[in-house]
């Protein structure tokens, strides 16, 4: 599971808080890209992050909610 995310974001802060709840209850390994740092990631996610991946889907981006990100990760991990 991949997040994608910039400093100064607060998107990406809600989005990582979402993340670490759905993570209480299915088991996650999370990494976390500062689209700041990786020219690829920047162009490809600039205006939509923050961006969850898993196995090179895109899950949720922009406004991550919970209920939608545990009903997609649930039916994949």
């Amino acid at each position: 599971m991949t997040l994608y995310t910039r400093k100064q974001c607060p998107l990406c802060v809600e989005g990582r808080a979402m993340l670490d709840l759905v993570a209480e209850d299915i088991p996650l390994e999370i990494t976390e890209i500062d689209i700041e740092q990786d020219d690829e990631a920047h162009e490809k996610y600039m205006i939509m992050i923050p961006v969850i991946v898993y196995e090179d889907t895109i899950i949720q981006y922009g406004i991550i909610d919970y209920a939608t990100l545990y009903e997609a990760l649930d039916d994949s991990v």
